[in-house]
């Protein structure tokens, strides 16, 4: 078992630790058991909840189960990744709306304006929607794990053709593919090995 950090420094109880870090992995096999409407729903309402920039909240999740738009999805998901993708019981499509600008009357009340200041920008408006998505797109994987299911990111796929099959009426751009369900038989690669603090942390 992966070493965990002592309660003394981490509040999170260790087995905490390891399902939500240290002994989770990439699923690559599931079981056919099935993820609920409710589930999906609890991870995204879990997941909602940490930081954005001006709480811009771009993330948009599209739910593909078996059957015609799983197979629409499979057409631009590369081999090596397809098996896997045909199998998962759902299979989120993660993606950054670059019109997040729309909903910032909601989000971000305490700054008037903000909507029309984005809407005259949309070069910035992209980078921002992908940058802060990307920081969702963590926080819904750790959401997965919270739920007791397992987790198969993948960026093996056709993101120009994912768009044009399922966003074409809207400002969705999609980022990644998650494989979500119970792990199968042989699900996990052996742990590749994570650099040590020294080798990344500097102090100034």
């Amino acid at each position: 078992m992966t070493d965990v950090v002592p309660d003394h420094l981490i509040t999170l109880d260790p087995q905490a630790q390891a399902q939500l870090f240290t002994e989770a992995r990439t699923a690559n096999t599931f079981t056919d058991t099935p993820v609920s409407d409710e589930q999906l729903r609890a991870i995204y309402d879990l997941a909602k909840y940490p930081p954005t920039a001006m709480n811009v909240q771009p993330l948009r999740v599209l739910f593909v189960r078996p059957g015609d738009g799983r197979d629409r999805l499979l057409t631009h998901v590369a081999e090596g990744n397809r098996a896997k993708t045909a199998t998962a019981p759902v299979v989120a499509v993660l993606a950054a709306d670059t019109d997040f600008h729309e909903h910032l009357d909601t989000v971000f009340p305490i700054r008037p304006g903000m909507r029309e200041h984005f809407a005259a920008d949309p070069a910035t408006r992209d980078g921002m929607a992908r940058f802060n998505a990307g920081l969702q797109v963590g926080y819904f994987l750790l959401a997965v794990r919270a739920a007791g299911l397992a987790a198969g990111p993948m960026g093996g796929f056709d993101a120009t053709g994912v768009d044009n099959e399922f966003f074409t009426d809207t400002g969705w751009k999609s980022l990644l593919l998650v494989n979500i369900g119970h792990p199968g038989p042989d699900a996990w690669h052996p742990r590749l090995p994570r650099l040590d603090y020294d080798t990344v942390v500097r102090h100034a």
